[in-house]
Protein backbone atom coordinates (compact mmCIF):
# COMPACT_ATOMS: atom_id res chain seq x y z
CA UNK A 1 0.00 0.00 0.00
CA UNK A 2 1.20 3.49 -0.74
CA UNK A 3 0.27 6.59 1.29
CA UNK A 4 -2.90 7.17 -0.75
CA UNK A 5 -4.45 3.82 0.13
CA UNK A 6 -3.83 2.30 -3.30
CA UNK A 7 -2.34 -1.17 -3.46
CA UNK A 8 0.17 -2.36 -6.04
CA UNK A 9 -2.63 -3.48 -8.35
CA UNK A 10 -3.69 0.09 -9.04
CA UNK A 11 -6.72 0.78 -6.91
CA UNK A 12 -7.66 1.20 -3.33
CA UNK A 13 -8.84 -2.04 -1.76
CA UNK A 14 -7.13 -4.18 -4.43
CA UNK A 15 -9.59 -3.18 -7.13
CA UNK A 16 -7.13 -3.15 -10.00
CA UNK A 17 -9.23 -5.68 -11.93
CA UNK A 18 -12.34 -4.63 -13.82
CA UNK A 19 -13.59 -1.10 -14.00
CA UNK A 20 -12.59 1.56 -11.56
CA UNK A 21 -12.95 -0.74 -8.57
CA UNK A 22 -14.10 2.04 -6.25
CA UNK A 23 -17.52 1.94 -4.70
CA UNK A 24 -20.39 0.80 -6.85
CA UNK A 25 -19.32 1.56 -10.41
CA UNK A 26 -18.07 -1.52 -12.24
CA UNK A 27 -15.75 -3.42 -9.99
CA UNK A 28 -15.21 -4.54 -6.49
CA UNK A 29 -16.83 -2.57 -3.73
CA UNK A 30 -14.46 -1.59 -1.03
CA UNK A 31 -14.37 0.38 2.15
CA UNK A 32 -12.44 3.57 1.85
CA UNK A 33 -13.21 4.57 5.44
CA UNK A 34 -13.53 2.86 8.75
CA UNK A 35 -16.58 3.82 10.82
CA UNK A 36 -14.74 6.54 12.78
CA UNK A 37 -13.31 8.07 9.61
CA UNK A 38 -16.70 8.16 7.91
CA UNK A 39 -18.13 9.85 11.01
CA UNK A 40 -15.44 12.52 10.78
CA UNK A 41 -16.01 13.12 7.06
CA UNK A 42 -19.78 13.34 7.56
CA UNK A 43 -19.32 15.67 10.51
CA UNK A 44 -16.94 17.85 8.50
CA UNK A 45 -19.40 18.13 5.61
CA UNK A 46 -22.21 19.02 8.00
CA UNK A 47 -19.95 21.66 9.58
CA UNK A 48 -19.82 23.41 6.19
CA UNK A 49 -23.63 23.58 5.93
CA UNK A 50 -26.62 21.63 7.16
CA UNK A 51 -27.22 18.56 5.00
CA UNK A 52 -29.41 15.50 4.74
CA UNK A 53 -28.24 11.96 4.02
CA UNK A 54 -28.63 12.04 0.26
CA UNK A 55 -26.66 15.30 0.05
CA UNK A 56 -23.85 13.69 2.05
CA UNK A 57 -23.73 10.68 -0.26
CA UNK A 58 -23.69 12.96 -3.31
CA UNK A 59 -21.03 15.30 -1.87
CA UNK A 60 -18.69 12.44 -0.91
CA UNK A 61 -19.19 11.05 -4.41
CA UNK A 62 -18.27 14.40 -5.96
CA UNK A 63 -15.20 14.81 -3.75
CA UNK A 64 -13.97 11.38 -4.79
CA UNK A 65 -14.32 12.27 -8.45
CA UNK A 66 -17.32 9.97 -8.71
CA UNK A 67 -15.30 6.90 -7.79
CA UNK A 68 -16.71 6.32 -4.31
CA UNK A 69 -19.99 7.05 -2.64
CA UNK A 70 -21.04 5.47 0.64
CA UNK A 71 -24.28 3.55 0.60
CA UNK A 72 -27.39 4.71 2.44
CA UNK A 73 -26.76 1.72 4.72
CA UNK A 74 -23.54 3.42 5.82
CA UNK A 75 -24.66 7.06 5.91
CA UNK A 76 -27.95 6.80 7.79
CA UNK A 77 -26.61 4.73 10.71
CA UNK A 78 -23.68 7.18 10.92
CA UNK A 79 -26.11 10.10 11.10
CA UNK A 80 -28.15 8.30 13.77
CA UNK A 81 -25.04 7.71 15.86
CA UNK A 82 -23.79 11.29 15.51
CA UNK A 83 -27.24 12.54 16.52
CA UNK A 84 -27.42 10.14 19.47
CA UNK A 85 -24.02 11.20 20.86
CA UNK A 86 -24.80 14.90 20.41
CA UNK A 87 -22.34 15.82 17.65
CA UNK A 88 -25.13 16.87 15.25
CA UNK A 89 -28.71 18.01 15.66
CA UNK A 90 -31.76 17.85 13.45
CA UNK A 91 -32.51 21.32 12.07
CA UNK A 92 -35.41 20.90 9.70
CA UNK A 93 -37.09 18.40 7.47
CA UNK A 94 -37.63 18.82 3.74
CA UNK A 95 -40.52 16.46 3.20
CA UNK A 96 -39.23 13.12 4.44
CA UNK A 97 -35.58 14.25 4.45
CA UNK A 98 -34.13 15.37 7.77
CA UNK A 99 -31.33 17.92 7.64
CA UNK A 100 -28.62 18.05 10.27
CA UNK A 101 -26.32 20.76 11.60
CA UNK A 102 -23.18 20.40 13.69
CA UNK A 103 -23.26 21.14 17.42
CA UNK A 104 -20.51 22.78 19.49
CA UNK A 105 -19.58 19.29 20.72
CA UNK A 106 -19.29 18.25 17.06
CA UNK A 107 -16.97 21.16 16.29
CA UNK A 108 -14.80 20.27 19.30
CA UNK A 109 -14.73 16.64 18.10
CA UNK A 110 -13.46 17.75 14.67
CA UNK A 111 -10.69 19.81 16.29
CA UNK A 112 -9.68 16.86 18.51
CA UNK A 113 -9.49 14.58 15.47
CA UNK A 114 -8.10 16.93 12.84
CA UNK A 115 -5.23 14.61 11.81
CA UNK A 116 -7.56 11.66 11.22
CA UNK A 117 -9.97 13.90 9.32
CA UNK A 118 -7.15 15.28 7.16
CA UNK A 119 -6.05 11.73 6.29
CA UNK A 120 -9.60 10.71 5.36
CA UNK A 121 -10.11 13.80 3.21
CA UNK A 122 -6.73 13.17 1.54
CA UNK A 123 -7.95 9.69 0.57
CA UNK A 124 -11.02 11.23 -1.08
CA UNK A 125 -8.82 13.67 -2.97
CA UNK A 126 -6.48 10.82 -3.99
CA UNK A 127 -9.44 8.94 -5.46
CA UNK A 128 -10.39 11.99 -7.51
CA UNK A 129 -6.79 12.39 -8.69
CA UNK A 130 -6.59 8.68 -9.52
CA UNK A 131 -9.66 9.04 -11.72
CA UNK A 132 -7.77 11.53 -13.88
CA UNK A 133 -5.10 8.96 -14.74
CA UNK A 134 -5.29 7.17 -18.06
CA UNK A 135 -7.37 4.00 -18.19
CA UNK A 136 -4.96 1.03 -18.08
CA UNK A 137 -7.42 -1.27 -19.90
CA UNK A 138 -5.55 -1.08 -23.25
CA UNK A 139 -2.33 -2.05 -21.47
CA UNK A 140 -4.00 -5.04 -19.79
CA UNK A 141 -5.39 -6.11 -23.17
CA UNK A 142 -1.98 -5.80 -24.84
CA UNK A 143 -0.28 -7.68 -22.01
CA UNK A 144 -2.85 -10.47 -22.31
CA UNK A 145 -2.23 -10.58 -26.04
CA UNK A 146 1.54 -10.88 -25.48
CA UNK A 147 0.99 -13.65 -22.93
CA UNK A 148 -1.17 -15.60 -25.42
CA UNK A 149 1.34 -15.17 -28.25
CA UNK A 150 4.23 -16.29 -26.04
CA UNK A 151 2.31 -19.32 -24.79
CA UNK A 152 1.40 -20.30 -28.34
CA UNK A 153 4.90 -19.72 -29.74
CA UNK A 154 6.67 -21.56 -26.92
CA UNK A 155 4.56 -24.67 -27.52
CA UNK A 156 5.64 -24.90 -31.18
CA UNK A 157 8.47 -27.37 -31.92
CA UNK A 158 10.34 -24.83 -34.09
CA UNK A 159 10.47 -22.25 -31.24
CA UNK A 160 14.04 -23.17 -30.33
CA UNK A 161 16.57 -21.60 -27.96
CA UNK A 162 17.68 -18.79 -30.35
CA UNK A 163 14.03 -17.75 -30.86
CA UNK A 164 13.39 -17.83 -27.10
CA UNK A 165 16.44 -15.63 -26.51
CA UNK A 166 15.42 -13.22 -29.29
CA UNK A 167 11.86 -12.95 -27.89
CA UNK A 168 13.27 -12.27 -24.42
CA UNK A 169 15.60 -9.61 -25.83
CA UNK A 170 12.72 -7.88 -27.63
CA UNK A 171 10.57 -7.90 -24.49
CA UNK A 172 13.45 -6.52 -22.40
CA UNK A 173 14.08 -3.81 -25.00
CA UNK A 174 10.42 -2.84 -25.01
CA UNK A 175 10.35 -2.77 -21.19
CA UNK A 176 13.31 -0.38 -21.22
CA UNK A 177 11.65 1.85 -23.80
CA UNK A 178 8.42 2.02 -21.77
CA UNK A 179 10.35 2.70 -18.59
CA UNK A 180 12.02 5.73 -20.20
CA UNK A 181 8.67 7.21 -21.33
Amino acid sequence: MNPYGFDRRGGPFGGGGRGPGFGGRGGRRGRIFGANELQLVVLDLISEQSRHGYELIREIGERSGGLYAPSPGMIYPTLSLLLEIGLIEEVDADGTRKSFAITEAGRAHLVENEKELAAALARLAALAAHRDHADPAPLRRALGNLREVLASASSRPDFDKPKVLEAARLIDELAGTIERM
